[in-house]
Order: C-alpha cells, then sequence, then structure tokens
C-alpha cells in the first residue's frame, strides 16, 4: 500500500489498516488521528510531524522508522518494535508504551508525560532532555520494570515519575530532575546523578552502589535501607534527608550538608565526612568505624550509643552534641 491508497480511504472513513504493509512509505504531515495499525509493517516509514493521535500500534514493526515531532498523545504502542526509531520531540503524552521495545531509540527532548513505559526496554535509548513527568516505570511482581541500562537521561524531566524496581544501572541522569519520583527499591549502581535533583524522592531500598551524587539535592529525600557504599556525594544538599539503617560504607561525603538528617543505625564505617555540616542531625545507633569527622559541624547532632571509638574527629563542632554515653558535650 502506498500513501495516496492510505490516505484515501482514511479520508474515506476508514480506520482499519491492522496488518498492512507500509514498509518505508512517507506518511510525513499526515493527518491519521485515531488510525489503526497493529501488527503493521511500518518499518523505516517516515511519519515525521504526522498527526497520529489515539493511533493503535499494537505489535507494528517501526524499526528504524521517523516519528520525529509526530503526535502521538494516547497512542498504543503495546508491545510494538521501535529499535532504533527516531521520536525526536514526538509528543508521547498519555502514550501506551508496556513491552515496546525502544533499545536505542532517539527520544531526545519527547514529551512523555503520563507515559505507560512499564516493561519497556529503553536500553541505550536517547533520552536527553526528554519529560517524563509522571510516567510509568513500576515494577510489578518484580518482572514487569522498565529497562533503562545504558539509557541517556541527561537533562530528563522525571519530576513525580515511578520508577519502582526500574534498571537504571550506569544510566546518565546528570542534571535530571526526580523531585517527588518514586524509585523504590531501583538498581542505580554505577548511576551518575551528578547535579541531579531528587528533593522528596523515594528511594527506600534502592541500590546506589558505586553510584555519582556530586552536588546533588538529596533535601527531604527517603533513604531508609538504601545502600550507598563507595557512593559520590562529596558537596550534595542532603538536608533532612531520611537515612535510617542506610549503608554508606566508605562514602565520599566532603562538604555534604546533612543538617537534621536522619541516620540512625546508619553505616558509615570509613565514610569522609570532611567538612561537612551536621548540625541537629540523629545519628543514633550509627556505626562510625574509622569514619573521617575532620572539620564537621555536629553542633546538637545526637550520636546516643554510636559507635565513635575509632572516629577521627579532628577539629570537629560538637557543641550540644549528645555523647554514645548520653552525655552533652559542652
Amino acid at each position: 500500500m502506498n500513501r495516496q491508497d492510505l490516505i484515501t480511504r482514511y479520508t474515506a472513513g476508514e480506520t482499519n489498516f491492522n496488518g498492512e504493509n507500509l514498509s518505508g512509505q512517507n506518511l510525513s504531515g499526515a493527518d491519521l488521528i485515531g488510525i489503526q495499525f497493529s501488527r503493521a509493517d511500518l518499518h523505516s516509514a517516515l511519519l515525521i510531524f504526522a498527526y497520529l493521535n489515539r493511533a493503535k500500534f499494537t505489535s507494528s514493526n517501526l524499526t528504524g522508522a521517523d516519528l520525529s515531532g509526530a503526535n502521538l498523545s494516547q497512542a498504543d504502542f503495546v508491545g510494538a518494535n521501535l529499535h532504533d526509531a527516531d521520536l525526536h520531540g514526538a509528543l508521547l503524552q498519555g502514550a501506551d508504551l508496556r513491552s515496546a521495545d525502544l533499545t536505542l531509540a532517539n527520544l531526545l527532548n519527547a514529551n512523555l508525560i503520563d507515559a505507560d513505559l512499564r516493561n519497556a526496554n529503553l536500553s541505550g535509548a536517547n533520552l536527553s532532555g526528554a519529560c517524563l513527568r509522571g510516567a510509568n516505570l513500576r515494577e510489578e511482581n518484580r518482572h514487569y520494570s522498565a529497562n533503562l541500562r545504558g539509557a541517556n537521561l541527561r537533562g530528563a524531566d522525571l519530576r513525580g515519575a515511578n520508577l519502582t524496581g526500574a534498571d537504571l544501572a550506569r544510566v546518565d541522569l546528570r542534571g535530571a530532575d526526580l523531585s517527588e519520583a518514586t524509585l523504590r527499591g531501583a538498581d542505580l549502581r554505577e548511576t551518575d546523578l551528578a547535579g541531579a535533583n531528587l528533593k522528596g524522592a523515594f528511594l527506600t531500598e534502592a541500590n546506589l552502589s558505586s553510584a555519582i551524587l556530586r552536588g546533588a539535592t538529596l533535601i527531604n529525600t527517603k533513604l531508609e535501607r538504601a545502600i550507598l557504599t563507595d557512593v559520590d556525594m562529596a558537596g550534595a544538599d542532603a538536608r533532612g534527608a531520611l537515612m535510617p539503617d542506610t549503608q554508606l560504607v566508605r562514602a565520599h561525603m566532603a562538604k555534604v550538608n546533612l543538617n537534621a538528617a536522619k541516620l540512625s543505625r546508619a553505616d558509615l564505617s570509613r565514610a569522609n565526612l570532611r567538612g561537612s555540616t551536621l548540625r541537629d542531625a540523629n545519628l543514633t545507633d550509627a556505626y562510625l568505624a574509622r569514619a573521617d569527622l575532620t572539620n564537621t559541624d555536629l553542633t546538637d547532632a545526637s550520636f546516643v550509643r554510636a559507635e565513635l571509638s575509632s572516629t577521627n574527629l579532628t577539629d570537629a563542632i560538637l557543641t550540644g552534641a549528645t555523647m554514645p554515653d548520653s552525655s552533652v558535650h559542652e
């Protein structure tokens, strides 16, 4: 089928083009709102700036297709193959992309607000500058989470996105906005989050081993039982962060603002906290074996029952701090 045949039939009121072969066809700029392309072959098709609102692409083949700038709001891509597709600047607001193959797809500056990306494969995809506010990438039954391994999400807008259990290992999230996002149990090992905004985000039980959080905003971030072994969060703002039972072994935390942070029972053994501020922080039952707290401000902090026997407290400010034996430092 060619472009003219399709347009003629669609204009006449036909919308069912399921299973049709349109590979390589140029449908750029076409008005095809609500069209049905389920199981259709659109391999290498040109759909640049096409109007495909509420279109149905279930299990269709869009490998290498060019959908840049297309309006795909509320479109159905369940199980579709979009490998190496170009979706640069596409409008995918509210689109259903469950189980879609988006490996190596170009989603630069795409609008994915409220899109459903559960079980979608986004490994190697370029999502730099994309907007994923409210997008759903959550895990279901531990086998239904988005695969974002190796994806480029630099500067992406993920405010309020549901990324529970998502695979974000080694992903580039530098400067991304993840405020209020849900990342419970997510895999963020070796992920670059330098300068990212994680204010109020939920990272309970997430794995951030060897992640980079330099200069990140972690104000009121929930990190209960999270793994941050060997993390680099130098210069981060973690005021009021909830970090009880968190593993921070060998963490690089120089010049971090941890004022009023909750670190009860946290493992900070061998952590580097040089020059950090922990005013009014709660470190009850925390383990600080061989931690370096040189030049830290610990004013009014609580160290009740904490392990400080081998901690370096050189030039630390301990005014009003409650020590392990419950005495208050003068």
